[in-house]
């Protein structure tokens, strides 16, 4: 589903994006354990059974992962850091269409950035009428 945001609009989903967002952390986190494990059978020559048993449990992890990152999507939202915890919501901002910008340990979304631009062009919300709900609804 796609959607442009206001800044409200968004600071009212960031709880349940949180959730998820975290859940994509955890299953990026029991990946790499895995995949370590995984290397560490193959590296102390162990059989094909257990390789076989943990390479299908890595599989299902990655799976579950996309799944996760999927479900996120479908709010219209865009991951753009696991790393770094960054996720941009679309918006429009008087007639340009830009991301408003969250990193996980914020609070609310505070920045806004071009389309064209990353987190180093974060740029403070500074006008709250500019992503009114009236500007919004010719684009729906």
């Amino acid at each position: 589903m796609f959607n442009f945001y206001t800044p409200d609009q968004a600071n009212e989903l960031l709880p349940e994006i949180k959730r998820r967002f975290n859940k994509i952390i955890d299953k990026r986190n029991e990946i790499i354990l895995i995949q370590n494990e995984l290397n560490n059978i193959i590296d102390g020559y162990q059989s094909f059974k257990i390789f076989f048993d943990k390479k299908k449990e890595l599989n299902k992890t990655i799976s579950l992962l996309y799944k996760e990152v999927e479900e996120i999507e479908e709010f219209g939202i865009l991951i753009k850091s696991l790393d770094e915890g960054l996720v941009d919501f679309p918006s429009k901002r008087f007639d340009e269409e830009v991301w408003l910008c969250w990193k996980i340990e914020e609070e609310k979304i505070r920045f806004w950035h071009g389309k064209n631009e990353g987190f180093i062009g974060r740029k403070p919300l500074s006008v709250k009428g500019t992503y009114s709900e009236d500007n919004l609804e010719d684009l729906r």
